[in-house]
């Protein structure tokens, strides 16, 4: 085996967007949880301004696009995701013309941007769900919601057994105008996450006219909050089975909160309204579903992505590894959709952490101080042969803001510091996600490592933080940075998401597939093994000679025959 000493054309994208429509379906999108990216007024929270000011960070990474984690208006009950105003920017974040000047220079840079719109629920504090609460049951405004009468002869017992998914009845109670004990409201979240009726034809229009809003100042998509659960079924039928993860069928029904056929349609609507933009303005799933009920909803004539949660939930075995890819290439396929690839974002455990456990993995439970630690050198490996691993598939990938330095979970926050809803409503149980969510390092040294002026920062950084900053990683060949520079470099210029996959017979422990012409292997077994002679190396992810290490992945091309 050799080095290659291929010189591919630099990842970064050229100035302005290419006018491509098939663009979605290989990008690599990278999502940035606004609060937490860069700060630059120095109050200890992200902002829109910061972020442009670190564009060139993704740039010179060589992703194809930005997420945008919510930025509206919000009482942050759930760090963004309960909206007051979907049609503005919170002012700690900044301005409408903030935005716009972080989309010129996205563009300018060749990175396309997709905002996130959450159609689920909105905020207790939105103007309709106020409007709601001060009127009478049975009103135009209490229908735009899901109010019911309790059950029990004083109607103090919710009106079905759902849960919520922060722990807790899915249920409040509310008190009328005349001080009487009242309706009940439903919210799958957070009591100020209220949930809309999509079976009200108002609620469709007002979130068409949110989308054609951010359209209209050129916004390049969305990526759609559970979007499996805008619908339900009919009579909100109990429901006393858990709801949690990917979401499976019982005795093959679907849970009456969770992909009822009702959501196709809304999905449609939505699809046509897009196509009539020019440039392919694209629509990303979160839906907690497995693969085969996931491409239901990327049919040519609805969504275009589906992030793949169950990939993001595979432990790290061969086996599993391998039937998840199978499964995932074979559904999406069937509807000729690609997979959308992920192992992290701002919801889960982030991977460099969860796979230094060998056990089960909680993945939004979060880590305490008295909780077991993960091995973190063990994790980073890892986490860095799964993404060389993940990168090498057909079909597109997203990336979740810090993996791309090896950020392992905040796991040493201190509970007083806690925001995560969850931790409250599960009577401090379950610490939840805000160690996934801390603001990242961008330099070893300094004031809150780069990311504010400010040493008061949301959430807390880890004192270790700073050996991950961005800084300190750019000199070293051995960096995760480098890594997944170097990765993406060779997916663009290989053609990668584009490309053909197959498998070649390996033992249990190890995978091998091609990839058009990139051989990658994955050794997920305690011993070396040997490579493939006539290979050149194109990339490791972790230092290699003429054996595979344990928990390493390999790029390969095989030599030209000589004649």
């Amino acid at each position: 085996m050799t080095t290659a000493d291929t010189k591919p054309a630099p990842a970064s994208a050229p100035t302005g967007l290419a006018a491509d429509d098939d663009w979605w379906r290989t990008a690599v999108i990278y999502q940035i949880y606004p609060r937490s990216f860069a700060d630059s007024n120095g109050d200890g929270t992200g902002d829109l301004p910061g972020i442009t000011a670190r564009l060139d960070h993704l740039a010179d990474l060589g992703v194809d696009a930005l997420w945008l984690s919510p930025f509206y208006p919000s009482p942050q009950r759930d760090g963004g995701y309960d909206v007051a105003d979907y049609r503005a920017v919170d002012p700690r974040y900044g301005t409408l013309a903030d935005f716009d000047a972080l989309l010129a220079r996205a563009h300018d840079l060749g990175i396309r941007v997709i905002v996130d719109l959450v159609p689920n629920h909105c905020s207790a504090e939105h103007p309709a769900f106020r409007a709601a609460l001060a009127a009478a049951p049975g009103s135009d405004e209490r229908a735009l919601f899901h109010f019911r009468d309790g059950r029990g002869p004083d109607g103090s017992l919710p009106p079905n057994d759902w849960t919520s998914m922060f722990e807790g009845p899915a249920w409040t109670r509310i008190t009328e105008a005349d001080g009487s004990p009242g309706q009940w409201y439903l919210h799958l979240f957070d009591p100020g996450q209220p949930d809309w009726n999509w079976d009200n034809p108002a609620v469709r229009e007002d979130f068409e006219q949110t989308l054609r809003f951010w359209l209209d100042r050129g916004a390049d998509g969305f990526r759609v909050d559970v979007c499996d659960a805008l619908v339900k079924a009919p009579g909100l039928p109990d429901w006393p089975h858990p709801t949690h993860g990917v979401i499976e069928p019982v005795d093959g029904v679907m849970p009456p909160m969770w992909d009822q056929e009702g959501i196709h349609d809304i999905f449609r609507s939505w699809r046509r309204l897009l196509d009539t933009y020019d440039g392919r303005r694209i629509l990303c799933a979160e839906a907690w579903l497995p693969p085969e009920r996931a491409a239901r909803i990327i049919r040519t004539d609805e969504m275009h992505q589906a992030f793949n949660f169950r990939f993001l939930e595979t432990p790290w075995q061969p086996a599993a590894l391998r039937t998840v890819i199978d499964e995932s290439l074979t559904a999406n396929d069937a509807v000729g959709a690609p997979t959308t690839w992920v192992l992290s974002n701002h919801d889960v455990m982030r991977h460099a952490s969860r796979f230094g456990y060998d056990g089960p993995v909680a993945l939004e439970h979060g880590v305490g101080t008295d909780d077991p630690q993960p091995d973190r050198p063990l994790g980073l490996r890892r986490a860095r042969a799964a993404t060389a691993l993940m990168l090498a598939l057909p079909g597109s990938a997203y990336l979740y803001q810090g993996e791309e330095l090896g950020l392992p979970e905040a796991t040493d926050l201190p509970d007083s510091a806690r925001q995560d809803p969850v931790w409250e409503r599960s009577g401090h149980r379950i610490r939840g996600r805000d160690g996934c969510r801390v603001p990242l390092p961008w330099t070893d040294q300094g004031t809150a490592f780069g990311f504010s002026d400010s040493p008061e920062t949301w959430l807390p950084q880890p004192s270790y933080y700073g050996t991950y900053a961005a800084s300190a990683q750019l000199g070293r060949s051995d960096s995760t940075l480098r890594l997944y520079h170097r990765l993406l470099t060779l997916r663009r210029h290989y053609r990668l998401g584009a490309g053909d996959f197959r498998w070649t017979p390996s033992p249990d422990h190890v995978l091998h597939f091609s990839n058009g012409p990139i051989e990658v292997i994955t050794n997920l077994g305690t011993e070396p093994i040997p490579l493939p002679p006539s290979t050149q190396l194109l990339a490791a992810s972790t230092e290699v000679t003429d054996h595979l290490p344990p928990d390493t992945t390999v790029w390969l091309t095989r030599h030209e025959p000589t004649v």
